[in-house]
């Protein structure tokens, strides 16, 4: 049963005591274009928060895995494989520590970059020639963050208020980007994704 929905798949761990945290900004981003996009409130299925909607003239499947990080893999292959999705009609959503807190990037393929929750996708799907939307979320020692910090309770930890704020200003530009995947091409998402330092 081949699909053209497009899948989207926000990473985090379940629970409230990590939902605003910097691991979970790819969950964050799912909730708010899920409200932007009049989503409803989801269902549990494929071991994850399930929810469909129209936007932009396509049928859009949002996921938030309800497995911890380092499992994100059992829930997106759950349905891929279910559906037979394409890797062209995925975007994981997930933070990236090596890139400055707000800066955006689209990318297809490549490594999991030492990020537990791509290495689970990869590992479940048997290929990494899916998109790939990275957040910023900045790194102990770099990008304004104080060296002292470990690295594990940095992006287990709410965002400081100037990042959410910087945040928060990205949130609209990144749906517009999105839509422009799904309404003209990904290079043409990419031009306004990538533009997002």
């Amino acid at each position: 049963m081949a699909t053209t929905e497009f899948l989207l798949v926000g990473l985090g761990n379940p629970g409230t005591e990590y939902q605003d945290t910097r691991h979970n900004v790819g969950s964050m981003l799912v909730d708010s274009l899920t409200q932007r996009w009049n989503g409803d409130a989801g269902t549990k299925k494929y071991h994850s928060i399930f929810r469909k909607v129209r936007v932009a003239g396509v049928s859009v499947a949002f996921m938030q895995p309800l497995t911890y990080m380092n499992r994100s893999g059992q829930a997106v292959s759950e349905y891929v494989n279910f559906y037979k999705t394409s890797p062209d009609n995925i975007i994981v959503l997930h933070d990236d520590i090596d890139m400055a807190p707000g800066r955006v990037k689209l990318v297809k393929g490549g490594g999991a970059g030492g990020h537990n929750g791509i290495k689970s996708i990869n590992s479940s799907l048997g290929y990494i020639d899916y998109y790939k939307l990275k957040i910023g979320v900045g790194r102990p020692g770099k990008h304004g963050v104080h060296p002292d910090i470990p690295v594990d309770r940095y992006v287990l930890s709410p965002f400081f208020p100037e990042q959410q704020e910087i945040l928060a200003e990205r949130f609209d530009d990144i749906e517009k980007g999105i839509i422009a995947f799904f309404e003209v091409s990904p290079a043409a998402a990419a031009t306004i994704l990538n533009a997002l330092k």
